[in-house]
């Protein structure tokens, strides 16, 4: 397993928990959908300076026409996601919502694994990792119990 990907995902991880924070508090300031697009038009406006200003990218933005159009559904899933992230953490804490995020990704992720949906590459279910989502969720009712 590439060590730089892993760390790379851990750093993601981090990321996310402070994201939901920083992006709870702020939906309880200024609302749930408000935070949610303040939040994507901050990330566009580091984008487009990153992209068209210091050339950051390495793709072809000409190319974008070639993709399906399920493709397309990552900003709808990302405003999902913030949205999700913004109204759960007040109610249940960070922790709690971070443990039902994860145990919901981890589910859908072995699911796309095991059918290479959208043209990944298939990554066959074991009872392995049967295991470890058994495991992942007895730790996310763990995480619930008082």
């Amino acid at each position: 397993m590439p060590l730089i990907a892993l760390f790379t995902a851990f750093l993601a991880g981090i990321a996310m928990a402070v994201q939901g924070s920083v992006n709870a508090v702020l939906g309880r300031i200024i609302g749930l959908l408000e935070a949610t697009f303040i939040v994507h038009v901050v990330g566009l406006g580091i984008l487009v300076p990153a992209l068209f200003v210091l050339h950051l990218g390495r793709g072809n933005l000409g190319r974008l026409s070639l993709a399906p159009w399920y493709l397309y559904l990552g900003g709808l899933l990302g405003v999902i996601i913030i949205y999700g992230v913004v109204a759960s953490i007040p109610r249940l804490g960070v922790a709690i919502a971070t443990t039902a995020i994860i145990v919901g990704q981890v589910g859908t992720a072995l699911v796309i694994d095991q059918f290479g949906l959208f043209g990944l590459e298939r990554v066959p279910f074991t009872w392995l990792k049967a295991v470890g989502i058994v495991l992942l969720a007895l730790g996310a009712k763990f995480m619930l119990m008082k």
